[in-house]
C-alpha cells in the first residue's frame, strides 16, 4: 500500500531506490507507479551505477546534483545571457542616440523606414535623395509623429529619447560633381558624420543579350559608383576623428546571382567586394563597416526597376510582393548598426541556404539557376 508521503525524492532514489522492496531495489511504491525492474536496471546500466545496493552514495550524489546544482546553474546561465543581451541593447541605443546619421535614398521603401527608426532612436538625421519635395514631406511626417507620441510612465523611464530635426540634402548619386558638393553640404549640417547609410539603389529586369551597355552603366552608377563616391568624400573627416561607421545596404544578390538580374547582381557583388576591402583598410582608423544583405522586401523596388532598354519595369514581382515588411527590415538594420556587425544577411531560410549551396555544391546551384531561367523564360515567352 502506498504511503501518504512517497519516499521518492529524486532521480537517483527514484531509479536506484533504497534497499527495501521485494525485488531487491524496486519498492512496492515504484512497482505501483508502473516502473518495471527492466527499466530501472536499464537506467542504472546506462548511467553506470552498477549494482543499486552497492551504489546508494552515487544515487544520493545524483539527487544532490539534480536538486541543488543543475537548476541553479541553468538559471545562472540564463541570467548571464539575459544580462548580456540587455547590455547589448543598452549599448546599441547609446551608440545611436545623438549620432549624426546620413541616409541616402530616404524618400521611399527601406530608406524611408530606416529614417523613421533612426529618428526614433534619437539620431541626428541628414536625409538624402533626388526628390526634395518627398524629403520635406518625410521630415514633416517624422516631426508630427513625435509631437503626437503619447507620454506615459513607461516611456519616461525607459524610452524617453530626445529627437532632432532632420536636415535634407537633395542630389543625384549618378552625378559625380553633385556627390562631392553634397558631401560638403552634409558636413556643414553638423560638422561631422558618425554613420553613413548607403541605401539608395535601383533594380533591373531583363536578359543579358537584350540589355544595352548604357543600362548596365546606369545601374552600376546608382548602386556602386555613387555610394563609393559619397563614401570616399566623407571618409577623410571620419579618419581625422578616428571615428565613423559606413553601412552598405547590399542584397542577397551580392552573394549569389539569379537569372535576368545580371546588372543588378553585378552591382551588388561589386558593392560587397568594395566594402569588404574598405573594412580591412579602415580597421586601423577604428572605422566600422557593415554590409547588410536583405532578401526580398515588400517595396516598389521591382516596380521602379529598369528593363533591358532602360524603360520602367512597372510590375510588382510575386517574390517582392511576398517579401518581408520594410518596417521589420529597418529595425533589423538599426540593430545591426547598433551592434556594429560586419556582415549581415536578412533573408528567409531558402535564400540563405542558397549562399552555402553556391559554395559547397556549386554544380547543383548552377543547375537550379538554369532550371529557374528556363521556367522564367517560358512564363514570359522569352
Amino acid at each position: 500500500m502506498l504511503n501518504s508521503q512517497p519516499r521518492v525524492q529524486g532521480l537517483g532514489q527514484y531509479f536506484l531506490g533504497s534497499t527495501e522492496g521485494d525485488l531487491g531495489f524496486i519498492s512496492d511504491e515504484r512497482k505501483s507507479l508502473g516502473k518495471s525492474p527492466e527499466l530501472c536496471y536499464f537506467v542504472t546500466g546506462v548511467f553506470g551505477f552498477g549494482s543499486p545496493r552497492k551504489n546508494l552514495p552515487k544515487a544520493r550524489a545524483m539527487d544532490f546534483i539534480t536538486s541543488t546544482a543543475i537548476l541553479p546553474l541553468l538559471f545562472g546561465c540564463l541570467g548571464v545571457f539575459g544580462l548580456f543581451r540587455l547590455l547589448q541593447w543598452v549599448r546599441g541605443k547609446a551608440y545611436l542616440r545623438h549620432a549624426v546619421v546620413v541616409i541616402t535614398g530616404a524618400t521611399s521603401g527601406l530608406g524611408k523606414e530606416c529614417a523613421k527608426v533612426f529618428y526614433a532612436a534619437g539620431a541626428k538625421l541628414v536625409l538624402c535623395g533626388r526628390n526634395g519635395g518627398a524629403l520635406e514631406e518625410l521630415i514633416r511626417e517624422l516631426t508630427a509623429s513625435h509631437a503626437t507620441k503619447k507620454v506615459n510612465l513607461v516611456s519616461v523611464l525607459f524610452d524617453q529619447v530626445q529627437t532632432h530635426k532632420p536636415y535634407l540634402v537633395t542630389f543625384d548619386l549618378t552625378d559625380p560633381g553633385a556627390v562631392v558638393a553634397a558631401a560638403a553640404e552634409i558636413l556643414q549640417c553638423f560638422g561631422y558624420v558618425d554613420i553613413l547609410v548607403n541605401n539608395a539603389g535601383i533594380s533591373y529586369r531583363g536578359t543579358i543579350m537584350d540589355t544595352t551597355v548604357d543600362v548596365d552603366k546606369r545601374v552600376m552608377e546608382t548602386n556602386y559608383f555613387g555610394p563609393v563616391a559619397l563614401t570616399k568624400a566623407l571618409l577623410p573627416s571620419m579618419i581625422k576623428r578616428r571615428q565613423g561607421h559606413i553601412v552598405a545596404i547590399s542584397s542577397i544578390q551580392g552573394k549569389i546571382s539569379i537569372p535576368f538580374r545580371s546588372a543588378y547582381a553585378a552591382s551588388k557583388h561589386a558593392t560587397q567586394a568594395f566594402f569588404d576591402c574598405l573594412r580591412a583598410e579602415m580597421e586601423q582608423y577604428e572605422i566600422e563597416v557593415t554590409v547588410i544583405s536583405p532578401g526580398y522586401i515588400h517595396t516598389n523596388l521591382s516596380v521602379n526597376a529598369i528593363t533591358a532598354d532602360g524603360s520602367r519595369y512597372g510590375v510588382m514581382d510575386t517574390t517582392t510582393a511576398q517579401g518581408r515588411s520594410p518596417v521589420e527590415v529597418a529595425h533589423d538594420v538599426l540593430a545591426a548598426v547598433g551592434k556594429k556587425k560586419k556582415d549581415v544577411i536578412l533573408a528567409d531560410l531558402l535564400p540563405s541556404l542558397a549562399i552555402y549551396l553556391r559554395t559547397l555544391a556549386p554544380g547543383l546551384f548552377f543547375s537550379l539557376m538554369a532550371s529557374r531561367a528556363r521556367k522564367e523564360r517560358k512564363s514570359k515567352n522569352c
